[in-house]
C-alpha cells in the first residue's frame, strides 16, 4: 500500500547533508509519487557539524509540527545533535500534533523522549538521506509506505539459530549507543514486558556486549520478554581479539542475559531496512528458521 498525497516535512535536528542537488532530486522523487514535501532544512544555516544552531534546529522542528499540511515529520539524517535539544523539546506538543515522526540512529533520542514523556508512537524508519543519496532501496521505501498506510504491519524474516518464542508486548528500542546514553535520564522510557530491538554501526562486538551488559545491570533487560538484534556493521576485528567475534559475543550474551536474544532483524545502518513503529504493541513468534513481528495500533496517515 502506497498512500497518496502525504505532506512530508524534512527537518535536520542532528547532522546536515551537503548536497543541495541530491536534496532537490529526492524532493522531486517524492513529489512524483504524489506527495508534498515541506523542506525545513536550509543548507546556508549549517553550523559546525549540525544542521543549524541548536536554536535553529529546534525552531525548524517546531515549525514542521505546527504546519497543518504536514502529516509526516522526517529527519534529514542522523550523526549527532538531538541530545542537545531534548531539554528544550515540548514533547506534549509533539504528541498532540498527531504527526508521525520518522528516523533512526541519532533520532532514537527523540523517539525515546517522546515515548517516555507521552507514550506516543513514532517510526524507526527511513530518513530523507535514503531518498537523496543515489537510488533509494525499493524494499525500504515500500515497507515504509506500507506501514504508513496500514494499521497492521508484519515483519517476517528468515533467521537461523533463534530460540522458539511466542510473546507479546510493547515494541521499543533503536540505536544501542543512543539508548545507553539515555539511561538514568528522564528521556529513557520505563517499559515492562516489552520487546526491545537494537542496532548500531562502527561498534566492535566487545562494545556492543558492554552496552548490553549495562542495560542488563541497570535492570532494563530483566523486565523485557525478548531482545532482538538488528544490523551491527562496519566494525573491524584485529588479531588481538583472538577468536572473539560477533558470534562469540552472541553466545556469551545468550548465556548471561536475563531475556531471550534473537538475531536477524533487517534494521540498522544498511540501506535495506524495515520500518518499526516504536512504542506500538507487537507479537513476536520465532522458531529455529524464522521469526515474525506483527505490529498494530500504530499511527497511520489514515488515523493520524
Amino acid at each position: 500500500m502506497n498512500p497518496q498525497k502525504i505532506g512530508i516535512a524534512i527537518v535536520a535536528p542532528s547532522g546536515y547533508l551537503n548536497d543541495d542537488a541530491g536534496i532537490a532530486q529526492a524532493i522531486a522523487r517524492l513529489e512524483a509519487q504524489g506527495h508534498t514535501v515541506h523542506n525545513y532544512f536550509d543548507s546556508s544555516k549549517v553550523f559546525q557539524r549540525f544542521g543549524g544552531t541548536d536554536a535553529c534546529r529546534l525552531a525548524c522542528l517546531n515549525r514542521a509540527v505546527e504546519d497543518p499540511e504536514v502529516q509526516v515529520v522526517m529527519a534529514l539524517r542522523g550523526q549527532y545533535g538531538m541530545t542537545r535539544l531534548l531539554a528544550q523539546i515540548d514533547f506534549d506538543k509533539m504528541a498532540a500534533s498527531g504527526k508521525i515522526f520518522v528516523g533512526f540512529s541519532d533520532f532514537t533520542a527523540f523517539q525515546m523522549g517522546l515515548l517516555a514523556k507521552t507514550g506516543a508512537v513514532s517510526y524507526a524508519g527511513p530518513m530523507f538521506v535514503d531518498f537523496a543519496c543515489g537510488e533509494p532501496v525499493q524494499f525500504t521505501v515500500d515497507d515504509f509506505f506500507q506501514c504508513l498506510g496500514s494499521g497492521t504491519h508484519r515483519i517476517s524474516q528468515a533467521a537461523s539459530g533463534n530460540p522458539s518464542l511466542n510473546v507479546s508486548g510493547t515494541l521499543w528500542g533503536g540505536n544501542l549507543a543512543m539508548l545507553v546514553s539515555l539511561l538514568g535520564t528522564e528521556y529513557f522510557p520505563s517499559i515492562d514486558g516489552g520487546i526491545v530491538f537494537v542496532e548500531d554501526v562502527n561498534e566492535h562486538p566487545y562494545r556492543v556486549e558492554r552496552m548490553l551488559l549495562q542495560l542488563m545491570q541497570a535492570g532494563v533487560l530483566a523486565r523485557q520478554k525478548a531482545l532482538v538484534l538488528g544490523d551491527f556493521s562496519a566494525y573491524t576485528l584485529s588479531p588481538a581479539d583472538n577468536g572473539y567475534d560477533f558470534d562469540a559475543m552472541l553466545a556469551y550474551l545468550r548465556q548471561h542475559l536475563p531475556c531471550p536474544v534473537l538475531t536477524g532483524l533487517q534494521f540498522g545502518h544498511g540501506r535495506k531496512r524495515v520500518t518499526i513503529p516504536v512504542g506500538a504493541k507487537a507479537s513476536l513468534c520465532s522458531d529455529a528458521a524464522h521469526f515474525e513481528l506483527t505490529i498494530s495500533g500504530h499511527p497511520t496517515v489514515n488515523n493520524a
